[in-house]
């Protein structure tokens, strides 16, 4: 049945004198539904921003940012100085079909498309970075990547218990010496006559990694070598049970995302069913590019959250407090503070959603997609630490505690200058990506 969003935009569309539309659509799927309102919608003009280009994300934006005030907000300051991945509200995402936002109707997913995937990260992250970053190792780094990878079976087993949140879920690339040259792994797994494999190696940094500090998540999907070629890697499925994978560790005092669990985990000879590999035999890294441009796309508008919540704070405490009897906000250096940052934080929104409204999660990425999911990472990771940095700056003292949050903003803002492609991985990648156009024309990437 239609989750709540679509209830709502049925009554929206009956309202708008649709129903000869809709009666004739109620039978096709969530996905393709929507696709159809959003062509009706845009007829009448009911489509209203870039930032909600239908009344479904407005809905959803609604949706998110009430959960996030209610239920998000007042955890986010414990579990960040517990270093707590708070489950029980992580699992509540899955009430609301936002655990696997991106995934097919028939998995128990929503169908949605990428500009769900960046305001739901907006919104999330405005209160809570930490929370969810866990989100998005388990919405896109597991459940849309194995979404568009997997297959039927693979999809049916795993899908509708990530989607509900029974299952937690990550996805393991690095390792504790290779980060940004990820096609140097050495985790590796051989295959054996049965058609199984056996994985031996270590991953590092795994958000997700662990749950409680004792134990790991529910099943993750693992990147290994299959053979001697420099892109000889395949993608795995492993679950929290099977023999010789363990927790090596949880990783503790962490700068930031605090409220996320990031760990080490080993692989021991662990015996790999021939069923749990995903796609084909040294196929991966089309997985993993594929799966790319979506993720920094949920990194960039976790730094459009980190900037917005910096920009509203720092406004409301300027408006407020007063020195040698003026607001602060009479003061040029503290309006440069905040026009400064309202513009960056403007101007990486708009870029983000751009790039989200034009990316198709179903597809492998076009070069525009490539070097636009690299350019909006690249930008706003560095423009949230720095407007966060502003608010800490107009807060004074009041900015470097806990209380006003942004001390915290500003902590796991950094995390996304390094995490899923640091900024020099970013600018190595647009160079390459830009010097292969056959032109200097830069509008020529979105007509290729």
């Amino acid at each position: 049945s239609a989750g709540p969003f679509f209830k709502q935009l049925k009554q929206l569309m009956l309202r708008a004198g649709c129903r000869s539309f809709y009666a004739s659509s109620r039978t096709q799927s969530k996905r393709t539904r929507c696709t159809k309102y959003t062509r009706a919608f845009s007829v009448t003009r009911v489509t209203k921003d870039v930032f909600n280009p239908t009344t479904d994300h407005e809905q959803l934006r609604e949706t998110v940012r009430s959960f996030v005030d209610d239920k998000v907000r007042p955890q986010a300051l414990e579990n960040d100085k517990t270093e707590t991945f708070n489950v029980d509200l992580f699992r509540e995402l899955g009430k609301l079909e936002l655990l696997g936002l991106t995934a097919q109707e028939e998995y128990g997913g929503s169908a949605m498309d990428a500009s769900a995937v960046a305001l739901v990260h907006e919104e999330l992250s405005a209160a809570d970075p930490g929370f969810c970053l866990a989100y998005l190792a388990h919405s896109l780094l597991f459940v849309h990547n194995l979404a568009v990878n997997g297959n039927e079976e693979q999809k049916k087993k795993y899908l509708p218990k990530a989607c509900t949140g029974e299952y937690i879920g990550g996805m393991c690339m690095s390792e504790p010496a290779v980060g940004t040259d990820v096609l140097g792994m050495k985790t590796k797994a051989v295959k054996g006559e049965d058609g199984s494999y056996v994985l031996n190696g270590t991953k590092m940094w795994i958000t997700n990694g662990s749950v409680d500090g004792k134990n790991t998540g529910d099943v993750f999907l693992v990147y290994a070598r299959t053979g001697e070629g420099p892109r000889d890697f395949s993608l795995f499925l492993v679950e929290k049970d099977d023999e010789g994978f363990s927790l090596g560790q949880k990783l503790k005092d962490k700068l930031g995302m605090r409220a996320s669990t990031t760990a080490e985990l080993v692989f021991d000879n662990v015996k790999i069913p021939a069923d749990r590999l995903v796609g084909t035999e040294g196929g991966a890294v089309a997985c993993m590019m594929r799966n790319l441009a979506v993720e920094r796309v949920g990194l960039a508008a976790m730094s459009l959250g980190i900037a917005r919540e910096s920009v509203e704070v720092m406004n409301k405490y300027s408006r407020d407090r007063t020195s040698f009897g003026k607001p602060l906000n009479r003061y040029g250096q503290i309006q440069r503070h905040i026009a400064d940052s309202y513009a960056e934080y403007m101007a990486g929104r708009c870029y983000t959603y751009q790039v989200a409204e034009r990316l198709d999660l179903f597809s492998p990425p076009k070069q525009s997609d490539r070097v636009d999911s690299d350019g909006v990472k690249l930008f706003c990771s560095t423009m949230g630490k720095n407007v966060a940095d502003r608010a800490i700056q107009t807060l004074g003292g009041y900015g470097y505690v806990g209380e006003y949050n942004v001390e915290r903003l500003w902590r796991d803002a950094k995390l996304l200058e390094i995490g899923g492609g640091t900024l020099e991985a970013h600018q190595k990648n647009m160079t390459g990506d830009l010097s292969k156009l056959v032109t200097d024309k830069l509008d020529e990437l979105y007509v290729k």
